[in-house]
């Protein structure tokens, strides 16, 4: 698996459909072994490399089970048409695959009602369970039943550009709230006259973190839309003060994982990101400049917050319901997306923090010399992992099915009016508020 590289995961390639497999509906069958004696799961994503993640879980599975073996079949989409696809499926009743990959502002759309679509995975995680972190168990899981395995935790840290800190006086070290943040921001804006960190436009996801460690919610008991909660807005006057204080600056293509934005970050035009920790592979794929002047560290705090940090982003596999063959198909799935084996691979292959916290505490794994990831930073990540590993919350918002609409109304109206027309955070959010109860009906 060493030699498989990472491409980007936000689309799907409609060339790699043809090489991977086409797919038939796995719903639409007997099910049952074949006449190889094997049982044929069909299985749907949006991005190419899982597919080939995919596929290699599937040959070590039939390693390690010579009674249970599967062929997989996996066709990749673009996104949004695998998504509606799916949904159309789900609709009609017919054409659905056994497995397929959800993207995480997704999966509400598929687990409404009191009778979902998915399959009943939670017998099938549970010889992995302690050693899986909840939360993101959490985020695929409706009133205690799990539907969804995650690809990652994609827990929030901090990447520093340590030269250019250091030229501006600043000890990223010494960085642990928010407010050290923004002092350091400030100093280094003021010292260099360059960005320090970003204040994203078209992605929303330092509100979530933020409101999170406050301890607050954007949506109420009722799960009706509550994006003007005290919290909430504690959350956005925070991010508007370090804009204001010079802390935070807008990127090109509003947001840091995007073309535009590794350039700038890659040309040391940012000296610091928050984000998920699977950004570690958009470092080492699009910005090779920096190799090694990156450290990873915890994300800044709210002093005396509830959590350290949350999980941002991530997908979440499921088998259909109407799969005949949907017991093995869990099976294979649990030990594709919780296992050990498997989650060494996410690290290994996919550049991802795997859920599977056994793997945090394998030195020989997380520290090995010949990972390109250790070679390519500073410091490891699952030392910062492991500091933070009893305090990563889940962000209310993530398994609400509204969140979509509200991300949509974050990315293309309320983060620009604070970060780029100056509207003060509350008025953003009050006026935010309205558009959506509008548009919910709520």
């Amino acid at each position: 698996m060493a030699g498989l590289r990472r491409g980007r995961t936000a689309v799907g390639l409609v060339a790699a459909s043809a090489v991977l497999a086409a797919c038939s509906g796995g719903g639409g069958d007997e099910g049952g072994p074949g006449e190889d004696g094997r049982v044929t799961l069909d299985m749907w994503v949006f991005a190419e490399l899982h597919g080939r993640y995919y596929e290699q879980m599937a040959e070590r599975w039939n390693e390690e089970n010579p009674d249970r073996q599967i062929n997989l079949d996996v066709t990749v989409y673009p996104y949004d048409e695998m998504h509606n696809n799916l949904q159309l499926g789900v609709n009609s009743g017919s054409g659905l695959p056994d497995v397929v990959d959800i993207e995480v502002n997704q999966f509400s759309n598929f687990v409404q009602g009191s009778n979902p679509p998915l399959a009943d995975l939670t017998e099938a995680a549970e010889p992995y369970r302690d050693e899986v972190v909840e939360a993101r168990l959490d985020l695929y899981s409706r009133e205690g039943t799990i539907y969804g395995y995650p690809t990652h935790v994609g827990a929030f840290v901090a990447f520093y550009n340590t030269p250019l800190l250091e030229e501006a006086g600043i000890d990223y070290t010494t960085i642990e709230t928010w407010q050290d943040f923004q002092d350091a921001g400030q100093q280094y804006n003021e010292e260099t006259g360059e960005a320090f960190s970003v204040a994203s436009t078209e992605v929303n996801f330092i509100q979530p973190l933020l409101v999170t460690q406050l301890g607050g919610r954007m949506f109420d008991d009722a799960g009706n839309v509550a994006v003007n909660s005290p919290e909430a807005v504690e959350a956005l006057e925070i991010q508007q003060e370090m804009f204001e204080a010079g802390a935070l600056s807008t990127i090109p293509g509003g947001s840091p994982d995007v073309e535009e934005a590794y350039g700038a970050i890659n040309n040391g035009g940012y000296a610091a990101i928050v984000y998920p920790a699977w950004y570690t592979s958009r470092y080492v794929d699009y910005m090779p400049d920096l190799e090694g002047d990156i450290a990873i560290a915890p994300a800044p705090v709210v002093e005396g917050g509830e959590v350290a940090t949350i999980g941002g982003g991530g997908t979440g596999t499921a088998v259909l319901n109407s799969s005949p063959d949907a017991e093995i198909a869990a099976d294979w799935l649990a030990f594709a997306k919780l296992s050990p084996e498997a989650n060494v691979a996410v690290w290994e292959v996919l550049g991802f923090d795997p859920v599977n916290m056994e793997v945090w505490a394998d030195e020989e794994v997380t520290h090995s010399e010949d990972n390109e990831y250790n070679q390519y930073f500073q410091t490891n990540l699952f030392d910062v992992l492991n500091e933070v590993q009893g305090d990563i919350g889940h962000f209310d918002g993530f398994t609400n099915p509204a969140w979509p609409t509200v991300d949509t109304q974050f990315t293309t109206s309320t983060l620009v009016d604070v970060f780029e027309n100056g509207v003060p955070a509350q008025d953003a959010l009050d006026s935010a508020q309205q558009a959506l109860q509008n548009e919910l009906g709520q």
